[in-house]
């Protein structure tokens, strides 16, 4: 995780920092129970320590780092029972994503979702093909676990609402690398997985262009729903399997 935080001029300091240190928790770049300080994440992050102290008093109300003691914090590790509360929010707001995506992505917004999942779909391809040659498929499944993620991310950029954006980006953030690492195994041992998840983002694209904000929010519902059951056995509220 050797970043500069220098550049994005519009964005403090301590606000990139944030991110950096977020998303490295995401990723599992920083692993549930590593211990982190002040010094070290800032000669990681080549920046002073005092936006790394702002930074880390955010991710500590967010719920990802925990302060066992006055010199001692740590990356948090979730209990079940925060996962499954954590499930339940998540599959919501999903749903409230695909719903505003569907009002207020613009068209090139809508062109930019078509790219990222022609992408998305090239790789899985790719993956598909390796696999039937009998070819090395080391870092081809992440590599398509990425694609997906930037659909995702692209279909959230395109609600164009900071509050629920930072509010999901917060959400996810808290179980994000159990869940890559979950989903990564399943694409690896069950093709049928990823190419049900691709149909589904087809259909939540195709919503969105129709600008049907209903269908958007239930086809995004019945797929984070399933996701969601993988990790946590959570059922989705209000999915409807018919979408």
């Amino acid at each position: 995780m050797q970043r500069q935080l220098h550049g994005l001029e519009s964005m403090s300091l301590a606000e990139r920092a944030y991110l950096h240190l977020r998303d490295a928790v995401v990723e599992g770049t920083l692993v549930p129970g590593e211990r982190v300080t002040e010094r070290g994440l800032a000669e990681r992050l080549s920046v002073s320590p005092t936006p790394i102290r702002e930074a880390m008093k955010r991710l500590e109300a967010d719920g990802l780092l925990e302060r066992l003691g006055p010199r001692t914090v740590c990356v948090a590790a979730p209990t079940q029972a925060t996962q499954e509360q954590r499930a339940e929010v998540e599959i919501a707001l999903r749903g409230l994503v695909a719903r505003l995506a569907a009002v207020h992505a613009t068209d090139d917004d809508i062109a930019g979702l078509e790219q990222l999942l022609e992408s998305a779909e090239d790789q899985s391809r790719l993956y598909n093909a390796r696999v039937d040659e009998g070819l090395p498929i080391d870092g081809y499944a992440e590599h398509l676990y990425a694609r997906i993620q930037d659909f995702n991310r692209g279909v959230l950029a395109s609600t164009h609402n900071p509050v629920l954006i930072r509010l999901f980006e917060q959400t996810r953030a808290l179980s994000s690398a159990e869940r890559r690492e979950r989903s990564l195994r399943r694409l690896q041992e069950d093709r049928t997985f990823g190419r049900a998840r691709w149909d589904s983002h087809r259909r939540t694209l195709n919503a969105i262009r129709d600008r049907n904000p209903e269908l958007a929010e239930r086809i995004a519902l019945e797929r984070a729903g399933g996701a969601m059951r993988d990790l946590t056995s959570i059922a989705a509220p209000n999915s409807d399997t018919r979408a």
